[in-house]
């Protein structure tokens, strides 16, 4: 390797540097704020953990953005956790096992094994937060408000949320006796958004021709909030729990609506991310400029199951970086260039230190000044005493 090579970072991977890095910080503290405002908890997951209990329950997706390694002291094989929602879940029903519903809040680095669709390099900084212990829509329309509140204080304007519910393909799903190759082939056909291939796959594999139209419907309902008028009709005869999920996403609708008018809703039935994951509601949320959404979550019952405590779920998540990018602003100039020495000015120095002010002391021979420093006062001394004098 030459020295000109040693620079280099892995595809993926970044470093922050200033300006940025103060804004994260920033908006780092705001949101942890915010969270403990409404009553969530700070937690610190590990940054590695064993595969058995970091993967599980989360779907294939996840065990392949996993960057995994071997314990030295054991031989077990750990990842390095790419997602921190199981991790928190692992919190709630395995360390601290309280009663009755819990909040959790988070911000930490984690690892992708390669950059994936949602994210813009492969270390988000992951913040978010997760509702453990209640099943009700209620605990819905606090998870989408806060994740909606969360944009609004890191600069979002024109938020557009999509929402979803995967319990209505679930639902299709079971009342078809869909399964295995089938099962996989049609949820292919409504992931790509596909009509052609969706109506040869439901041809295929559905014979009960009320079945057969839902499916067909599931492809072709999203849009804006008109589009549960339409479903509701289309999926007049369907199982009750699909009457349930729509029912629910109108109460989702309407309290979002009352609580952040100014949101743009989109609703997509066949909105199917995070499938092996997710049991109910779904969303992301977009901002203008932003080709992946900035937002997205949704409920994700029963993943402490398998560590012996079974209970719904429902949260969200953010990548910090992204969210810093919001409002990119140069950092203020808000500092107080002291000199290199003086009669009783390390005294002075602390004193303004400890009262919040930011002071940069020169060093001997330095030639930088308090431009370069981001400083608009300096000291002077003045009969006797430092004063900060604007420059």
């Amino acid at each position: 390797m030459t020295i000109a090579d040693r620079w280099l970072l892995p595809d993926g991977m970044d470093e922050v540097l200033p300006p940025q890095a103060s804004r994260m910080e920033e908006l780092r503290r705001g949101l942890l704020d915010l969270y403990h405002r409404w009553g969530y908890d700070q937690v610190m997951p590990p940054t590695a953990e064993f595969l058995d209990s970091l993967l599980t329950g989360t779907g294939s997706d996840l065990a392949l953005q996993t960057v995994k390694l071997t314990d030295q002291l054991t031989g077990r094989m750990m990842g390095i956790s790419a997602d921190v929602t199981p991790q928190v879940a692992r919190m709630d029903a395995h360390s601290l096992k309280r009663q009755g519903p819990v909040r959790l809040c988070y911000c930490t680095n984690v690892l992708r094994a390669t950059p994936d669709q949602h994210q813009c390099g492969r270390s988000p900084v992951q913040v978010g937060v997760e509702l453990f212990g209640h099943a009700g829509r209620e605990a819905d329309l606090e998870i989408l408000n806060l994740a909606l509140a969360s944009l609004s204080a890191a600069g979002a304007r024109e938020i557009h949320l999509a929402l979803g519910h995967i319990g209505i393909y679930r639902s299709l799903v079971e009342a078809s006796g869909l399964e295995g190759d089938a099962e996989r082939a049609m949820f292919a056909a409504l992931e790509r958004k596909s009509p052609g291939e969706l109506a040869a796959q439901v041809e295929a594999s559905v014979g009960d021709s009320g079945l057969a139209e839902m499916f067909m419907a599931l492809g072709r309902l999203h849009g804006g909030v008109e589009v549960l008028d339409e479903a509701q009709e289309a999926f007049a005869e369907a199982p009750a729990a699909v009457t349930a999920a729509l029912e629910q996403l109108r109460a989702l609708l309407n309290g979002v609506q009352a609580a952040h008018p100014g949101v743009s809703l989109y609703l997509d039935l066949g909105e199917l991310r995070g499938y092996a994951y997710h049991t109910g509601m779904l969303f992301a949320a977009y901002v203008p400029g932003y080709g992946q959404p900035l937002a997205k979550g949704g409920r994700y019952d029963d993943t402490g199951r398998a560590f012996g405590r079974a209970r719904p779920a429902t949260g969200f998540s953010m990548d910090l970086k992204q969210l810093a990018t919001l409002s990119p602003a140069e950092p203020p100039r808000d500092g107080i260039w002291a000199p290199a020495e003086g009669e009783g000015l390390v005294d002075a120095v602390m004193a303004l230190r400890a009262r919040g002010e930011r002071v940069v002391q020169a060093l001997p021979g330095q030639r930088t000044g308090p431009t370069e420093h981001r400083c608009d006062r300096q000291l002077v001394l003045d009969d006797g005493h430092w004063q900060a004098v604007t420059l």
